[in-house]
Parts: structure tokens; C-alpha cells; sequence
């Protein structure tokens, strides 16, 4: 059955930039943060909430799983609160 999940904020904001920016890169994800991300990531890959795709030019490439649809209950991904303007990253 469904179970509670607490996620400390830098977990939250992990799992943000992977939901709003996905297929994202590892590489990618620590330029945004400023600071290694593997940790967060290898937890939110065992709580179901994100998945390897696979190995691209910028190394191991990460998106949602289904379990983090319905954990935040959304229908796909079109149902993720609108942003404003984001930093690119070149």
C-alpha cells in the first residue's frame, strides 16, 4: 500500500530539476546545484521516484517514474505547476 515518504529539501530540489528538466544528466544536475548530486540520486532511485536512462555524452541521464507521478498526484507530466524563467545551462 502506499507509504509516506519524507525527502529533506536537498532530496526536493534533486528530484525538481530531474522532473522539470528530464532526461537530465548527472553532470548537468551538479552544475545547477553547485555540489555533487550522486547521493540524492541513488536515494530517490530506491524510493522508485527516478530512474537511470541509460549513459549519454554527459554521463548517467535521469528521469521520473511513473511512482513519482502518483506519490505527487499527477496525471503526466503536463501537470507540473508552470515556472518562470530558468537558467540555461550551455
Amino acid at each position: 500500500g502506499p507509504r509516506e515518504i519524507r525527502l529533506s529539501q536537498p532530496a526536493l530540489d534533486v528530484l525538481s530539476i530531474i522532473a522539470y528538466r528530464q532526461p537530465i544528466a548527472v553532470a548537468d544536475i551538479d552544475t545547477l546545484r553547485g555540489i555533487d548530486s550522486m547521493g540524492l540520486i541513488r536515494q530517490l532511485v530506491r524510493l522508485g521516484l527516478v530512474m537511470n536512462i541509460g549513459k549519454g555524452d554527459q554521463g548517467p541521464t535521469y528521469v521520473t517514474t511513473e511512482r513519482f507521478l502518483e506519490m505527487f498526484g499527477l496525471k503526466d507530466l503536463e501537470d507540473l505547476p508552470k515556472m518562470g524563467p530558468t537558467k540555461r545551462i550551455s
